[in-house]
């Protein structure tokens, strides 16, 4: 497996591969805000395909609640892994990894993410990465159902920040 920076040319074989019905989290849509430098989109692509991605977003969280508490965090936003028979083989911990080293590499000295209430799998990883609590927040987002209606979602959320200084990175998967 091997983790890249979106491409223009990738976008098509995510929709193909990854089907997007958000209505800000579509990969044209964090392809251009990595265009215009407020994000990294990031893919893993296994035996040419991709099976999943994860975007940082530089400019944080747009939750206030976590704005407030954590001015200029980067976000991990939109971890994700495809199909879901490839989830719990390290994928996610390969994504998660990339991001921190890009952000590392950026001199960013903390990584934030936020996971739903409703899922303790994603939860326990985080924790197990070093990621802490630090807020809890509401998740506002938007989808095009099957009809082409906007649907909008609030998720009870905490946002999870980790210190990015080289020991905390040494953390290994369990």
């Amino acid at each position: 497996m091997r983790i890249d920076i979106c491409r223009a040319e990738d976008i098509a074989v995510l929709e193909r591969f990854m089907p997007s019905h958000s209505v800000d989290g579509s990969h044209g849509a964090r392809f251009a805000r990595q265009e215009a430098g407020d994000s990294s989109y990031l893919i893993p692509w296994l035996d040419g395909l991709p099976v999943g991605h994860a975007e940082v977003r530089w400019t944080g969280c747009e939750a206030p609640e976590v704005r407030a508490a954590r001015p200029g965090c980067p976000e991990l936003n939109g971890l994700f892994v495809w199909p879901a028979s490839l989830r719990s083989r390290g994928i996610g911990t390969a994504l998660v990894r990339a991001a921190e080293e890009r952000a590392v590499a950026r001199g960013t000295g903390l990584m934030g993410l936020g996971v739903g209430d409703d899922n303790p799998q994603a939860a326990r990883l985080y924790a197990r990465l070093g990621y802490r609590p630090a807020v809890s927040y509401v998740d506002r987002w938007a989808y095009l159902d099957v009809d082409g209606e906007r649907r909008e979602c609030a998720d009870p959320c905490v946002f999870l920040v980790k210190d990015l200084s080289s020991s905390s990175l040494d953390v290994k998967p369990a």
